[in-house]
């Protein structure tokens, strides 16, 4: 089971920031670029719950919890994705203005649950600690650029870190793997 969540922490975030920057070079949307992202999104709701999962020692409740509520998050955004393509939303701006509210209460649990996770991963003592934190810093630069007036393609450096620091971990549960077997 760690091999398969270490593999899906590489290459979802991964996939989902190779949309992020083709959304960005061709200033929006396209058919093919939010079809990639649906599929980056679909291992993201489990990502943190297989990160709880395979770890050890393992975060407390608040961790748990944290877990959830990012998973219940990238459910939503998931199926943003599925709207955007059927809607044929032209942008994430347009796609934001579309969904309103709801939209920003799933972004809340995203940062609400990163954090909780984050945290509750950190106090577990889990090593090497910098992707957490990376984890985290791009967590909290989601949260300041949504809540200041701010182009919103900028979310995708937030995005970029967040993404990083989950890549990091899944290297870390898989490297881990490799040298236990050897």
């Amino acid at each position: 089971m760690s091999a398969a969540v270490g593999l899906a922490a590489l290459v979802a975030p991964a996939l989902h920031s190779i949309t992020d920057a083709l959304e960005w070079y061709y200033g929006g949307f396209s058919a093919g670029q939010l079809w990639l992202n649906y599929i980056a999104f679909l291992p993201m709701p489990w990502l943190l719950l297989g990160l709880y999962a395979v770890r050890e020692p393992k975060p407390n409740l608040v961790g748990l919890v944290g877990a959830l509520l990012y998973g219940v998050a990238f459910t939503y955004f998931a199926h943003t994705t599925l709207y955007a393509i059927a809607e044929k939303v032209p942008t994430y701006e347009a796609l934001w203005s579309r969904l309103g509210s709801l939209y920003s209460v799933h972004g809340a649990f995203m940062v609400l649950g990163g954090f909780m996770f984050a945290w509750s991963a950190l106090r577990a003592g889990w090593l090497p600690k910098w992707p957490l934190l990376l984890f985290a810093a791009g967590i909290a630069l989601n949260l300041l650029l949504a809540l200041i007036p701010a182009p919103d393609i900028l979310q995708t450096i937030g995005s970029a870190a967040r993404n990083l620091g989950l890549i990091a971990m899944g290297y870390a549960i898989l490297f881990e793997r490799l040298q236990a077997a050897a």
